[in-house]
């Protein structure tokens, strides 16, 4: 980085720093801060949704993913786009929660402080992996794009990831959630640069050094990129990875986070409830989770790009992970125009946008459904205020620690989006179920906690489980060597191995030759090549996988050639332990008599769906019945202010309450099933209309991903 890319990024923390100081002014209580007084419009909400909903930490997983699956690799972070037609409907409900955290929602609707504080804890929990992994994500994303790994002796993330905190830290807890949407405006602007800037730059650095910049133009770079790059990586479900993310893993993806989304904390504030009105939280989560989807859109022909001009760089075949920061610096740090350092600050725009409003709503949960409901229930809104606001610095700092100790991207995000499944069924279940009642949720809490967390972590340090030969099986192992003209990617990925490994070998590194794994197959541009991939062999049971004892033994099960393709399918029949946590809720599949010695390890990530989605809705209605339910007049009260459309002006919005509470009966013919305990009602055309569109617009991005895609092919 240069000294333009420097003052770039000190006006870009000055700014924000700024707006927290400015937005300081306006904190008068408790609304304000954790809400901004419930007064934000469509943009404000829109740019909120947009940010708190995009991480520093998927720009960088979908390069790499990208990178190594090719064009399906985007569904990384796609996923989430067919959960989006869903918040046209759960806009609503955070609105008419009237409530400043989820953990006041999990009071009322169970009549228990308890789930409020236990919530509050679950949230600490979630934020501090969840922030982290972004954390975590910006330090591997910053070593390539500053061209350093260290700074003053220290390793980058020791003076990078407290540096960052320290610039949340100032205008999150300072100014609120109102400096939070001020900034989340602006850092939405820089994330959409984020995903577009290296798109014109990256074709015209193909043109020029793969072209002849003189006759051709902007779009022959796409034409450049399908001509270095092979055509298996152009697929949306296929890919060089045999197949890394199949339709059925997408599907299972999108239902895992669809139930578990929900629960997030901070939805209830970015989802809907800091809008004005509903109409501004549906259009505000609907668009700024549309935008999200078209940057996404933006990350995966970046990647693409990336792959066709960088394919031999020798740091990016030992780690994928720096695509991104490698792209940034080769691409735009020739022009020394600052823009490395406005690609720096875009990308911490994507986490700090998330970072402030997780912050807030933590301390929110902690100050009000903690502090203010069992250490001092009469403290005033100043208090309440210091206590939010140390509150919001302990959970950065918590982060911070949490992402310098780790340092692993992967396992702090897969721990965070797992926790959800603790609240997601008595969240889902108790906002359209009377029977569903407190008893029943803390049990379905206690029955998740054990058996998803608890028993893996006790069972994984069982010896015998280990080494059980049934427990230690693993998918077949397919090896499918393919025959096809090399490409100029081809080309450059066997000398960008050839260096790393040279390099790997001088620093005798053997974890970076494992890394790098075998030789790519070399040959001219157009020569007939042979590609091998490689997939199976996954442990069925363990997190960590399975080694084996002694020296490997494959027995071959089946050998075939289909047209180009040669398969070889081989199993494992020697002693193997296990390691990592134990999958005990695979025990079901077994006790079914189900083989799973064929699946794909997309396939075994599909299976873990039906028993999270199943077994805790099932065991919270089971208990449901057999427990007694909460009392009739809060849950009166409850369903039918539920049903009560907030009115804009506040006065007015009270006034319509007091009306339904004085008349729980009032909307009773809008429900689907009257007379039963099922608080189901009819959808408006506006509920109809705007979930039809969505799902419209769904197919649209889609489209214009492979249009993209397939420009010059």
């Amino acid at each position: 980085m240069k000294t333009a890319d420097y003052i770039v990024l000190t006006l870009y923390f000055f700014g924000m720093v700024s707006i927290g100081i400015w937005a300081m002014r306006r904190v008068k209580g408790q609304d304000d801060y954790f809400m901004g007084g419930r007064g934000f419009g469509k943009l404000l909400q829109t740019f909120a949704a947009f940010g708190a909903g995009t991480g520093a930490h998927e720009p960088v997983t979908v390069g790499r993913t990208c990178w190594t699956s090719g064009l399906s690799g985007v569904w990384s972070a796609l996923m989430w786009l067919f959960v989006t037609p869903i918040y046209w409907i759960t806009a609503v409900w955070y609105r008419r929660m009237r409530h400043l955290t989820l953990g006041d929602w999990f009071v009322e609707r169970y009549e228990s402080k308890g789930l409020g504080a236990a919530y509050s804890l679950f949230a600490i929990v979630f934020y501090m992996y969840y922030l982290s992994a972004m954390f975590t994500a910006i330090a591997s994303f910053a070593a390539p794009l500053m061209g350093v790994d260290q700074i003053a002796g220290m390793d980058l993330k020791y003076v990078l990831i407290p540096s960052i905190a320290v610039i949340v830290i100032l205008y999150g807890v300072l100014g609120g959630l109102t400096a939070a949407y001020w900034t989340d405006l602006a850092q939405g602007i820089f994330i959409i640069l984020l995903s577009v800037l290296l798109i014109p730059y990256g074709l015209w650095a193909l043109v020029d050094q793969f072209g002849d910049p003189n006759t051709m133009g902007l779009m022959d770079g796409f034409r450049i990129m399908h001509e270095r790059v092979s055509a298996d990586y152009f697929g949306l479900f296929t890919g060089p990875s045999a197949g890394e993310f199949p339709v059925q893993y997408i599907v299972s993806l999108t239902l895992l986070v669809l139930i578990g989304i929900v629960v997030q904390p901070h939805f209830i504030a970015t989802g809907g409830g800091s809008a004005k009105s509903e109409d501004e939280a549906r259009i505000g989560l609907v668009v700024g989770n549309f935008l999200k989807r078209l940057c996404t859109v933006g990350w995966a022909i970046t990647a693409l790009i990336a792959l066709a001009l960088l394919a031999g760089n020798a740091s990016l075949a030992a780690n994928p992970d720096h695509v991104w920061g490698v792209a940034a610096r080769e691409i735009l740090g020739p022009l020394n125009l600052g823009l490395v350092g406005l690609m720096l600050a875009c990308l911490l725009a994507a986490m700090m946008s998330s970072a402030d409003a997780y912050m807030i709503v933590t301390s929110g949960l902690i100050t009000r459904n903690v502090y203010a409901a069992y250490v001092n229930p009469n403290a005033d809104e100043k208090t309440c205020l210091m206590v939010a606001r140390l509150t919001g610095l302990v959970i950065i700092v918590g982060a911070s620690v949490v992402s310098i100790a780790m340092g692993d991207v992967f396992g702090q995000f897969k721990m965070a989006v797992e926790l959800p499944i603790l609240f997601a069924a008595p969240f889902w279940i108790g906002m359209y179920w009377r029977r569903a009642n407190r008893t029943s949720v803390w049990i379905t809490i206690g029955f998740s906690i054990l058996f998803f967390f608890v028993l893996p972590s006790v069972l994984s340090n069982n010896e015998s489980l280990k080494s059980d030969p049934d427990l230690t099986k693993t998918t077949d192992l397919v090896t499918r060597t393919i025959t096809r003209n090399a490409t100029a990617a081809d080309i450059a990925k066997h000398e960008a191995w050839v260096e790393a490994t040279a390099e790997a070998r001088e620093k005798n590194d053997e974890k970076l030759l494992a890394k790098l794994g075998s030789e790519p197959p070399v040959a001219e541009i157009g020569q007939p090549i042979k590609v091998v991939l490689k997939s199976g062999g996954s442990s069925i049971y363990w997190t960590g996988g399975v080694k084996p004892v002694g020296e490997p033994k494959l027995e071959t099960v089946e050998e075939k050639t289909e047209g180009n393709t040669t398969t070889l399918i081989q199993r494992n029949t020697g002693e193997m332990v296990g390691s990592g946590r134990f999958k005990v809720d695979f025990l079901i599949y077994q006790l079914m008599g189900i083989d799973l010695s064929r699946a794909s390890k997309a396939t075994l990530e599909t299976l873990r769906l039906p028993t999270r989605l199943l077994l805790p809705f099932l065991v919270l209605i089971g208990v449901s019945f057999l427990t007694p339910r909460n009392s009739k007049e809060a849950l009166d009260r409850y369903f039918v202010k539920m049903k009560t459309v907030v009115h804009p002006d506040p006065e007015q919005d009270a006034a319509e309450l007091e009306k339904s509470y004085a008349d729980p009966q009032r909307f009773e013919e809008k429900r689907l099933m009257p007379g039963t305990d099922w608080e189901f009602i009819r959808p408006t055309s506006k509920d109809i209309i705007g979930v039809l569109v969505s799902i419209v617009v769904c197919f649209l991005v889609v489209g214009l991903l492979l249009w993209l895609a397939g420009l010059g092919s």
